[in-house]
């Protein structure tokens, strides 16, 4: 059997064959799916979004707040979203979603510790490198966008504080200067330690802190000299000196060398396929997820903008290959992971490899549309929510997470329809 043609039942799941998604989706189709998305998980008094259908409203992290790492990937939707209408000469929905972006922006503001990212409680705060490295990222391509210079401010506070550490907190950074990469977390949370060796360096805030440092080094003046008056503090575990940020080169190298460090120690030169982790000096830790792989395509994709060298972009490729032809050949659709927060990858990815068509004309991937088609096909129609199993028909008023459902809507933002 041919499964890129025909799909029938598995178990008593229905799943649709492909003659039921030959239309395809229209541009009115994703507007209905954004806007879908955002009539469910948005909470509309807070601007936030909320974990799943079950919480009336996004209280906090343990009572209704989608996760603190996966909240920017909503804000880049409503950016994406911005650009879609500004594409498409829609001055009302241009308006509309420009408002919503600074409203997401304040609400999580406000449910964050006023992005205060030295504040490590484990409810509103701050606890895991990568939470903060993902708003760095975020924060930068507000600017980007917008030129609001509290974006750029804190997105460079925010790189900082991960890279060097805190004084509040009492860690010593994510950065390992002896043996490079980065590592993922602090422990304990509320009284650190300086990493071991043999702590674990994720693919999760390496190819991350890639992204971050080169979204930064697209967007700081070219002239901008070393920070005069950085801050520094002692502790039991030595001296300590932290930057207000960085001048563009040292972003650049900053970006350069994670990335050799994460390619050599995470990557399959061959393959393309991202380890999920490396502890020490002991074997990565191979398993496959989709937001390694689509960071370690941006990764390469912004260096090889930076420099122009080729060897980045083979690797974009590379990665991008083993992602849809290897962890997706089931049905050629994006593999699903039921984990929890993990529905978000395909988010990630569709800005990632939006990137790879469109600005390095590598149009091969346009297919991932595929993964629309089958989503779109498959939603919830009473109140347009897609899920995360693309091939799999959504149960009408069933309990959805914000999650798997963002995954159709972010792909349809940056793949728009063709009618």
């Amino acid at each position: 059997m041919n499964l890129r043609k025909y799909i029938s039942v598995i178990g008593c799941c229905a799943v649709l064959s492909a003659s039921a998604v030959n239309d395809g989706y229209t541009n009115q189709d994703v507007w209905s799916a954004y806007e879908g998305f955002n009539k469910t998980f948005l909470d509309s008094k807070k601007y936030i979004y909320k974990t799943d259908t079950s919480f009336p409203e996004a209280v906090d992290r343990w009572k209704g707040a989608a996760a603190i790492w996966c909240q920017p990937m909503y804000w880049d939707m409503s950016m994406n979203a911005y650009r879609l209408a500004c594409k498409q000469a829609d001055k009302k929905r241009k308006k509309e979603f420009k408002e919503l972006s600074r409203k997401i922006f304040e609400g999580n503001k406000a449910q964050y510790a006023g992005f205060n990212f030295h504040d490590n409680n484990e409810n509103t705060g701050w606890f895991i490198y990568d939470d903060i490295q993902w708003w760095t990222i975020t924060l930068a391509r507000a600017y980007q966008l917008f030129g609001d210079d509290e974006y750029l401010k804190l997105s460079e506070a925010s790189f900082s504080r991960v890279w060097y550490g805190s004084e509040k907190v009492g860690d010593t950074g994510s950065y390992d200067p002896k043996k490079g990469g980065m590592f993922w977390q602090w422990q304990p949370i509320h009284n650190p330690k300086p990493n071991r060796p043999g702590d674990g360096k994720m693919a999760c805030i390496n190819f991350p802190t890639v992204v971050a440092a080169l979204t930064l080094y697209n967007n700081v003046p070219a002239d901008r000299v070393a920070d005069p008056n950085p801050e520094s503090w002692s502790n039991k575990y030595g001296d300590f000196t932290r930057p207000h940020y960085e001048t563009k080169e040292a972003y650049l190298a900053k970006g350069k060398e994670i990335y050799e460090w994460a390619v050599k120690n995470l990557v399959d030169s061959n393959t393309g396929e991202v380890a999920d982790s490396k502890h020490g000096e002991g074997n990565p830790a191979w398993s496959d997820h989709v937001y390694n792989q689509a960071t370690f395509i941006g990764a390469s994709l912004l260096l090889y903008k930076a420099t122009g060298e080729k060897t980045y972009l083979d690797n974009a490729i590379l990665g991008a290959d083993y992602t849809m032809n290897t962890m997706s050949g089931t049905y050629d659709l994006l593999p699903f992971e039921s984990g929890v927060e993990q529905g978000i990858y395909t988010a990630i990815f569709a800005e990632y490899m939006a990137m790879l068509v469109n600005d390095c004309g590598q149009t091969q991937y346009v297919p991932l549309k595929r993964n629309i088609n089958y989503g779109w096909a498959n939603r919830d129609r009473t109140r347009n929510l897609c899920g995360g199993e693309y091939h799999k028909a959504q149960i009408e008023g069933a309990t959805i997470d914000s999650y798997s459902a963002s995954g159709i809507p972010a792909l349809m933002l940056l793949f728009p329809a063709d009618k």
